[in-house]
């Protein structure tokens, strides 16, 4: 029976919801959008934990700083390839907070000598230029490549810490299950968005690595303490 009311077909409208080639774009946009959403408060479990603790206990100081090198590129890349904002939005966010996150840690340290400064006003002079763009497009795509390597090896000193302190200190564990799922979800978002394959390669990176820091969180973890109970 043919469904015609006011000359639409409302059987095909029925049917538009199971329409795969509807639901997946539309999907990709809502985790895309959802994973930015996300992330505005992703580092902030991170923040507020040093902060209430006062402490950069097993933390790695280089991974941070890698981590904020990472972002820059990755957000600058991003920006001037003229990517859709849900397929790296994330990114805005995230180098905010890891950049607060650096300082906090800095703050916490011991006190930083010449070549500390020397790295935040070395970032504070290039920043500006990588993310406005203004610099050779060839020098841009050996950059972007890099980054890659820049987010493996900003994971690899905090791995090998853990491992060596068979414990994972001031680590977040709600932030390194955000960073993880956020690298699942973007893997697929990023195939949707039609993304180059690059961008794809560096969140299938981003899961091995924070898959790794988080399995340390769950094994390293030590069990509470049983009370005791009161004898009469």
């Amino acid at each position: 029976m043919q469904l015609d009311r006011m000359g639409m077909n409302i059987g095909c409208f029925l049917l538009f919801p199971l329409d795969a080639n509807i639901l997946v774009p539309l999907l990709s946009k809502v985790l895309g959008y959802s994973i930015i959403a996300a992330s505005t408060i992703a580092k902030l479990p991170q923040i507020l934990k040093i902060l209430k603790h006062g402490s950069v206990r097993g933390l790695s100081v280089a991974s941070f700083e890698l981590e904020v090198v990472g972002y820059t590129i990755a957000l600058a890349y991003c920006i001037h390839k003229g990517l859709p904002f849900s397929a790296y939005g994330e990114l805005a966010f995230l180098l905010i907070q890891a950049i607060i996150l650096v300082a906090i840690i800095y703050y916490y340290s011991p006190p930083m000598g010449a070549k500390t400064w020397m790295k935040a006003l070395l970032y504070c002079g290039l920043a500006p230029t990588v993310l406005a763009g203004k610099i050779d497009p060839a020098l841009f795509e050996v950059l972007y490549a890099s980054q890659h390597a820049i987010f493996f090896f900003a994971r690899v000193p905090q791995i090998w810490k853990n491992f060596s302190n068979k414990g994972t200190g001031e680590l977040s564990f709600l932030t390194c299950f955000m960073n993880f799922a956020g690298s699942i979800v973007r893997v697929f978002t990023s195939i949707q968005e039609k993304t180059p394959l690059s961008v794809i390669m560096g969140s299938a990176i981003g899961i091995v690595m924070n898959g790794t820091i988080l399995g340390q969180i769950l094994l390293y973890q030590k069990p509470a303490p049983k009370k005791q109970k009161k004898e009469d």
